[in-house]
């Protein structure tokens, strides 16, 4: 899967985002191990605590869709400043996605490219194994 393709669907995405509020649309684009694009864009509320940000919308998609295996992320804004995902967001990542996982984070008014992966966006995540007492 080619980076172009990538952005390509995240980019898409900035047009589909519900953000009266913030007026800060966000576009993600989540590849399966097995190539195929799940996107998502954010979808604001009156009531904030409803929002849901493009990262979740696009792994949620996915996840309902049956998908499980994950292999990258990308994320963009339409600001000038790259952003990274918000603590909700790195704690769903942290649940389906591989620790060494690349997630890639861009805007669309610069070609700038950062890559951080899934454990360095949150490192010591709680986990599945940290609920049980062994």
């Amino acid at each position: 899967m080619s980076m172009e393709k990538l952005k390509a669907a995240a980019t898409k995405m900035l047009l589909q985002a519900y953000a009266p509020y913030s007026h800060f649309p966000v576009g993600a684009a989540l590849l399966t191990s097995e190539g195929k694009i799940y996107s998502g864009c954010n979808i604001e509320n009156a009531s904030y605590g409803l929002t849901n940000c493009a990262e979740r919308t696009a792994m949620f998609t996915a996840i309902a869709a049956g998908e499980r295996h994950f292999a990258a992320l990308l994320i963009i804004n339409s600001r000038p400043k790259i952003i990274t995902p918000c603590g909700a967001c790195r704690q769903v990542l942290s649940e389906f996605c591989p620790p060494q996982m690349p997630i890639y984070l861009t805007t669309n008014q610069t070609e700038q490219l950062v890559s951080t992966t899934v454990a360095d966006m949150l490192p010591g995540a709680f986990a599945a194994e940290d609920l049980h007492d062994d």
